[in-house]
C-alpha cells in the first residue's frame, strides 16, 4: 500500500499528515495532486508533499486512506520554492500553494502546444544579460520604451514565464506575443494550457507560482512596481519568487524597469542605453523652485502651473497625494496651527466644513482655539480643496481621482487632481504636475526617495518622451534633490549611491531585514521571539535582523496568543 503525505489546505494549520492510497487511485497520485482526505471528522481538501515518505508518520496508529484525487496542482519543484518563501516571509505553505494552484479542478492536462518560434526583434542588453555567467540581471528602460523585444530575447531561450503588475498589462502582452508567433498561455484563466506547456506563460503576481514545464528563462517588468508584492500576509515579492525559482531550475531571469529598486540592483548586473538615447526617453522636466515665496501667502496653484491649465489644447494631471479639503491649517490673525483640543493632534478640515480630528475623531465648527477666528491658511490642502481651487484658475472642469473614489477618465474632462491613483487611471495626457513634491521626497518612511522616483517615472510614461513634448512639473522646495536631478537628466542611476549609502548605514532593507508587526496580540506574540531588534508599539511593531531568513525563522518561531488578529508584514514597502 502507498503512503503519501499530505498538507491540508486549512486556515491556520501548517503540519502534514500522512495517509494510504487506495490501489484504484495509486496511478493518478503524483507530488503536488490536490486531494481530499479526512481529518478530525471531516474531509479537507490538501495537496502531496511526497509519495512513500523515508520516515512514515504512523505512530503506531491506523492511516487513514484518501478519499479522492481532485486534479493536478503545483509540481515538485513549486513544492519545494514554498517551503523556501514560508521562511523568507514568516508564512504558511498553504498560501504559496494556493497561488500556485489552479482556480477550478485540473483532472488531467492538455497536449503541449511549443512553437519553438523564435520571433524577431530582440534586445541586444537583454540577451547579454539572460545568456551572461550571471544567470541574469537588471534591464533598465525609459519610461515610454517598448519592453517586447527584451521579453522575445527571453522567449529565444526556451519555455518563459512573464511577469507584469497589472491584468490590462498582461492581456495586452499576451495578445501581442500571440500575434508574434510563440503559443501563449495567460494565467489563471489559462491555468490548464501552461501545466501542459507552451512557449510562454503570461500573467500579473501570482504567475511567479505559475506553472511553465523547461523553464528556460523569466522576465519581471516594471519590477519597480508595487503590484508585485503581496498586500496581504505573507508579503510576498514576485521579483524575489522569480529570481529564486529561475536560481533552482537554472534558468536565466530579468527584471526589467525605468527605475529599478536597490533591491533588484543587488541581485544582478545592470545594462541599460547610452546616456543621450535614455534621456531622450524621458520627458521635459520643469522645477518650480518655490524656496523664495513669502511664508503665509503659499499656494500649491502656482504662475507657471496656471499657464498649463489656461491652455485648452493640453490635457494637465495634477498630483497631491493629501486627501479631503485640507491637512494642515493655520490660523491667519495668530498663525496658530488649528489643533485638536482633546489630544493635541494637528486637525483637518473635512467636506462639511468642520475641524475633524484624524487621531480621535473629535469634531468642532472652524474655530481657532487660540483667537477664536474662523479664517484658516491652508498649508497643506487636500484633493477636495485643490480641485476647486483648479477649477477656478482653469477655467475648465477638473475631475477629482483618489484611491478611495472609482472615478476614472471618462473623456468628460481634460484637468485631473487627485492622489497618485491619479497615474494609474489617466491613460495619457501632455503634463503631469506635482503639487507637493517634497511630501513625498521626505515621506516618513525608507524608501522615500525611491518611491518618489516611481512615482515620476509613472508620470513619464503617460506623458512620453521629450521628443513628442511630454513634460512634468515639479513644484518644490528642494531643488537639488537628486530624485529631481536624476528625473531632470534622464538618468536614474544618479540616486542609487546616496540610496545605497544610507540604507546600508542604517540596517535597511537590502542590506538588513524589516517586517512590521501589527494587530491585537502583537506585543504578547513579541515576547516569544528572540534574535531580533523590536521597535515601536503598542500595537504596531517594527522587528528588525541582520537578515532575511533570520528575521523569517525568528518569526515563524513565535508563538501566537489564543485570540490573536496579526499582521506580519516582511519588507513593507511603506514603513
Amino acid at each position: 500500500m502507498t503512503v503519501v503525505r499530505v498538507l491540508p489546505n486549512v486556515t491556520g494549520l501548517d503540519k502534514h499528515f500522512d495517509y494510504l492510497v487506495p490501489g484504484g487511485l495509486r496511478q493518478h497520485i503524483a507530488v503536488g495532486s490536490i486531494v481530499r482526505a479526512p481529518l478530525h471528522g471531516r474531509r479537507v481538501a490538501g495537496w502531496v508533499l511526497a509519495i512513500d515518505p523515508v520516515d512514515p508518520d504512523t505512530d503506531a496508529i491506523p492511516l487513514k486512506e484518501i478519499t479522492k484525487v481532485t486534479g493536478r496542482g503545483p509540481a515538485a519543484d513549486l513544492i519545494e520554492l514554498a517551503e523556501w518563501a514560508a521562511l523568507r516571509w514568516a508564512g504558511r505553505r498553504r498560501h504559496f500553494l494556493v497561488t500556485a494552484s489552479p482556480e477550478r479542478a485540473v483532472p488531467t492536462l492538455p497536449a503541449a502546444r511549443r512553437s519553438g518560434a523564435r520571433p524577431q526583434p530582440r534586445s541586444p542588453a537583454a540577451t547579454e544579460l539572460l545568456t551572461g555567467s550571471a544567470g541574469g540581471g537588471v534591464l533598465r528602460l525609459p519610461p515610454s520604451s517598448d519592453p517586447l523585444p527584451a521579453v522575445l530575447s527571453a522567449i529565444a531561450l526556451g519555455p518563459t514565464l512573464v511577469v507584469v503588475p497589472e491584468l490590462d498589462t498582461a492581456r495586452l502582452l499576451a495578445a501581442r506575443l500571440r500575434r508574434a508567433g510563440p503559443t501563449v498561455a495567460l494565467v489563471p484563466d489559462e491555468w490548464a494550457a501552461a501545466a501542459g506547456g507552451v512557449d510562454v506563460v503570461v500573467g500579473t503576481r501570482s504567475a511567479a507560482w505559475a506553472p511553465c514545464p523547461g523553464l528556460a528563462a523569466a522576465v519581471v517588468l516594471h519590477e519597480h512596481d508595487e503590484a508585485l508584492q503581496e498586500e496581504a500576509s505573507p508579503t510576498w515579492h514576485a521579483r524575489d519568487v522569480v529570481v529564486e525559482r529561475c536560481r533552482r531550475a537554472g534558468a536565466s531571469w530579468l527584471l526589467v524597469s525605468p527605475v529599478p529598486t536597490l533591491h533588484a540592483l543587488e541581485l544582478g548586473p545592470l545594462r541599460h542605453p547610452p546616456a543621450d538615447r535614455e534621456r531622450r526617453g524621458w520627458p521635459i522636466v520643469d522645477v518650480i523652485d518655490r524656496t523664495g515665496e513669502v511664508p503665509w501667502k503659499r499656494s500649491l496653484i502656482t504662475s507657471e502651473l496656471v499657464t498649463h491649465l489656461r491652455d485648452h489644447d493640453r490635457r494637465v494631471v495634477c498630483v497631491s497625494n493629501t486627501t479631503g479639503r485640507a491637512r494642515l491649517l493655520a490660523c491667519r490673525s495668530c498663525r496658530a496651527l488649528a489643533r485638536c483640543e482633546r489630544c493635541d493632534a494637528a486637525v483637518a478640515q473635512s467636506d462639511q466644513d468642520l475641524l475633524v480630528c484624524p487621531r480621535c475623531d473629535l469634531a468642532r465648527p472652524l474655530a481657532c482655539l487660540e483667537c477664536r477666528s474662523s479664517s484658516f491658511a491652508n498649508l497643506r490642502p487636500g484633493v477636495t480643496r485643490l480641485r476647486e481651487e483648479l477649477e477656478a484658475a482653469a477655467g475648465r472642469p477638473v475631475v477629482a481621482i483618489t484611491g478611495a473614489a472609482p472615478t476614472g477618465d471618462d473623456g468628460s474632462a481634460d484637468v485631473f487632481i487627485g492622489t497618485e491613483a491619479v497615474l494609474h487611471r489617466v491613460g495619457s495626457a501632455h503634463v503631469v504636475a506635482f503639487l507637493d513634491l517634497d511630501a513625498e521626497l521626505f515621506a516618513p518612511r525608507y524608501r522615500a526617495a525611491e518611491h518618489a522616483l516611481v512615482l515620476l517615472a509613472r508620470a513619464a510614461a503617460i506623458v512620453g518622451p521629450r521628443t513628442r513634448g511630454g513634460r512634468l512639473v515639479l513644484q518644490t522646495f528642494t531643488p537639488d534633490h537628486e530624485v529631481i536631478r536624476a528625473a531632470v537628466l534622464g538618468d536614474p542611476g544618479r540616486l542609487v549611491a546616496s540610496e545605497r549609502e544610507r540604507r546600508q548605514l542604517l540596517g535597511f532593507p537590502p542590506y538588513g531585514a524589516l517586517a512590521e508587526v501589527a494587530g491585537t496580540g502583537a506585543a504578547e506574540f513579541l515576547d516569544t521571539v528572540t534574535g531580533v531588534e523590536v521597535g515601536g508599539g503598542p500595537d504596531r511593531f517594527v522587528v528588525r535582523a541582520p537578515h532575511a531568513n533570520q528575521l523569517g525563522a525568528a518569526l515563524r518561531a513565535g508563538v501566537r496568543p489564543s485570540g490573536s488578529r496579526l499582521r506580519v508584514a516582511v519588507d513593507p514597502p511603506r514603513v
